[in-house]
């Protein structure tokens, strides 16, 4: 933890906005992957890609949010800053373009938004019912998200990426994959604590699959807990 905290700091001392700094913000990262070897995830390049730019995705949110609590800045009340974690988890429904499939599967999601309207959603989805010959995945991703609040509902925007792991018919073999999959969804809001998410469709891509670009598109539907 602290190396991360001294890591963020010494990223935001270099102004984000000058080209001038690129060089050196790319050196503090390289120090840093070599220290804690995400920089080598494994010996397979594609792992290595996906590995760097999830710790990418994860490393910036992290430095947002460090960065959003040091500031001492003055909003308008009705503008002000906070932060909305919720986890829940939904039922899926996806059309796998692997011969093509029906498949259905389960997803465990997290939210932490904030009340300007940004935040970042992690989800992880076992598409392993209605199998035909062994075939199924697993998706591990993360990524930012743009939500809107009118009234109850509240749509959504979002971009995530991470690794994905598809098991081959009859149990042939494995392969872990970038997977990238940007969706847009709705959720309503039951109660203070209670979100339901009418709808969340997401379109993944596959483009390290052994047999050309892989892709897949499906609807979930489910639940999310406000934990604070």
């Amino acid at each position: 933890m602290k190396s991360v905290l001294g890591l963020c700091h010494e990223w935001w001392r270099v102004n984000p906005g000058s080209p001038a700094t690129r060089g050196p913000q790319r050196a503090i990262f390289a120090r840093w992957g070599e220290g804690t070897g995400l920089g080598r995830w494994g010996g397979n390049p594609g792992l290595r890609l996906a590995g760097n730019t999830l710790f990418a995705v994860v490393l910036l949110a992290v430095c947002f949010a460090f960065s959003r609590a040091a500031s001492g800045q003055v909003v308008p009340a009705g503008d002000e800053g906070g932060y909305n974690l919720t986890v829940g988890a939904t039922a899926t429904g996806y059309w796998l373009q692997y011969g093509p499939r029906k498949m259905l599967g389960v997803a465990a999601i997290a939210d932490l938004d904030t009340k300007r309207r940004m935040g970042i959603e992690g989800e992880a989805q076992w598409l392993i019912f209605h199998q035909t010959a062994n075939v199924h995945t697993t998706t591990y991703l993360i990524g930012p998200r743009y939500h809107m609040t009118f009234g109850r509902w509240q749509p959504y925007a979002k971009g995530l990426i991470g690794l994905g792991q598809f098991n081959y018919p009859y149990n042939l073999g494995t392969d872990n994959d970038l997977v990238i999959a940007p969706g847009a969804g709705v959720d309503f809001r039951l109660t203070k604590r209670v979100r339901i998410r009418i709808a969340d469709f997401e379109y993944q891509i596959w483009p390290q699959f052994n047999y050309g670009t892989l892709s897949s598109y499906g609807l979930s539907t489910g639940i999310r807990v406000r934990i604070f």
